[in-house]
């Protein structure tokens, strides 16, 4: 048992117990050691966070671990112990969408929407840590979220607005 976040991983019936703060909620799982981050999200209901390469080429199942962007699929659930998960769920609501999220809308960059989420949470991480990024700067930032869609011209203008709201916002 090793020190992680929250305390030692206690290991029941083969299994592990784990405490991971997800959307602002502290969640409690029992999961096997082997068990990857993504199915252990999708099976709590997290259906955002989508199932798309499973071998980290697309960026479908992007996350932001405590803040940073973190393909979902490439991390063992028990990784996630003790530390902050944010899925798309936990960014709006239907009722009142994040700036991310109706910039999004509004620049036309949402088609089929599969990339979407990904795309919108690693636009959040962006933001966070530069809040007036130039357009190489946003592209870098959506490196790894494959759309089959568009060419990213739309998603890049979406990250571009979503500064733009964010920082009069907070002017």
């Amino acid at each position: 048992m090793a020190k992680k976040g929250r305390g030692v991983l206690k290991v029941v019936d083969g299994q592990l117990d784990i405490v991971i703060q997800i959307n602002g909620k502290d969640v409690s799982l029992r999961v096997g050691a082997g068990d990857n981050l993504l199915d252990t999200l999708r099976a709590q209901g997290f259906k955002g966070v989508k199932k798309g390469c499973d071998n980290g080429d697309c960026g479908t199942c992007l996350i932001l671990l405590d803040g940073k962007p973190s393909l979902a699929c490439l991390l063992f659930a028990a990784q996630a112990h003790g530390r902050k998960v944010l899925t798309i769920e936990g960014l709006g609501s239907t009722d009142k969408p994040h700036p991310i999220q109706t910039a999004f809308v509004e620049a036309g960059a949402v088609q089929c929407g599969f990339c979407i989420p990904g795309m919108v949470l690693a636009a959040k991480a962006l933001l966070d840590e530069n809040p007036d990024p130039d357009e190489p700067a946003v592209r870098r930032a959506l490196d790894g979220n494959l759309c089959r869609c568009t060419g990213y011209v739309k998603q890049v203008e979406g990250v571009l607005l979503a500064a733009r709201k964010l920082r009069a916002g907070s002017e």
